[in-house]
């Protein structure tokens, strides 16, 4: 056997013969649930924000202000997320036989990441309006922590044993059980064992990593090039949707179609050329000016980018500065970072 040949065979015996679910995706402290779900999405948050203050205390801005254009942000970017899955998948909430009850029920899953960013970005707006930070400075500094949650926010898919792709025999493939939506558990057998609903490719996991990739990408563009504020968080717009057809193709789970594509697909496509919009809109703007003198200190963790050298000083420099008419490029520096989770056919 030639050694290119014994590579596969060596590969599959090193990773594990498949990779578990969950068969139980709720538990309860007395009469509170815990959702699996919700926990995955509330901590893809908490380090979103987390990392947003970091990058933002690295170029000037108080401590606080990402918890408080979060404030805005965050309920904005879950109604978004809700309202995106209900118009894009009505059948079970509004088709025949759906419960339209049910469309309240945001714990058993079903945010679309495109309502979701398009929501949230309009919270955010006004979270910086009301916080004196530019827009764009925000959403730069807010790139790399939204696809890191995004990624996060995909294990609750695990939780739910849901977007999955075709069956297959690979050696991660992923076990889904056969499952009880409105119990957040595995149906059982007469004998109380789950029951398997058979063996495939775990989508949910290619997304997570295809997100953990782009939000390292989006540091190196930071680090590595001059870039005009608002351009990371256009790559983010632009560099997501390319994993995102691909993914979306593999997936089994039930789908609207337009011309026997994907809704998401077409969806992807569109939110593709508004990056590269983007990009080229933001590329002829104006710098946003530095924010004003704090005596609090600018930690520089959390992979937070801070210009060097001859422009160091000019994050010091207040609005009245004449000079400061145009800004440095201290906001494109990026660091590492939604969540979406479909349900009952993802959006």
């Amino acid at each position: 056997m030639s050694l290119l040949g014994a590579v596969p065979k060596v590969v599959g015996a090193a990773l594990p013969a498949e990779i578990p679910s969950p068969s139980v995706g709720v538990w309860h402290l007395g009469p509170l649930p815990i959702r699996g779900y919700a926990m995955c999405i509330l901590a893809g948050i908490v380090v979103a924000v987390w990392l947003t203050q970091r990058r933002l205390e690295a170029r000037g801005h108080r401590k606080g202000v990402a918890v408080d254009i979060s404030a805005w942000a965050v309920p904005f970017g879950i109604l978004g997320g809700r309202l995106y899955h209900l118009i894009t998948t009505p059948q079970p909430y509004f088709g025949e036989g759906g419960d339209p009850w049910k469309a309240f029920a945001i714990y058993e899953g079903g945010l679309g990441i495109w309502g979701a960013v398009a929501l949230g970005a309009l919270g955010a707006m006004i979270g910086c309006r009301k916080n004196g930070v530019a827009f764009r400075d925000f959403v730069d500094a807010a790139a790399p922590g939204l696809a890191i949650a995004q990624a996060m926010g995909r294990f609750g898919n695990w939780f739910n044993n849901e977007i999955y792709g075709a069956p297959t025999d690979v050696p991660w493939k992923l076990r889904i059980y056969q499952w009880d939506t409105s119990a957040g558990r595995a149906i059982v057998d007469a004998q109380g064992n789950p029951v398997v609903k058979g063996y495939f490719h775990p989508t949910f996991l290619y997304e997570a990593l295809w997100c953990l990739l782009l939000a390292a990408f989006l540091v190196w563009l930071g680090r590595r090039h001059s870039l005009r504020s608002g351009q990371v968080f256009a790559a983010y717009v632009m560099g997501y949707p390319v994993g995102r057809i691909v993914i979306e193709n593999m997936r089994s789970d039930s789908a609207n179609l337009i011309f026997g594509q994907r809704v998401n697909t077409w969806v992807s496509i569109l939110v593709f050329l508004l990056g590269a919009y983007l990009w080229r809109r933001f590329g002829r703007m104006e710098q946003p000016l530095p924010p004003a003198p704090s005596d609090e200190s600018h930690p520089s963790g959390a992979g937070a980018d801070v210009h060097t050298g001859p422009d160091s000083d000019t994050a010091d420099r207040g609005p009245e500065d004449p000079s400061a008419g145009e800004a440095p490029d201290a906001s494109n520096d990026t660091a590492s970072a939604g969540s979406e989770a479909d349900h009952p056919a993802q959006s």
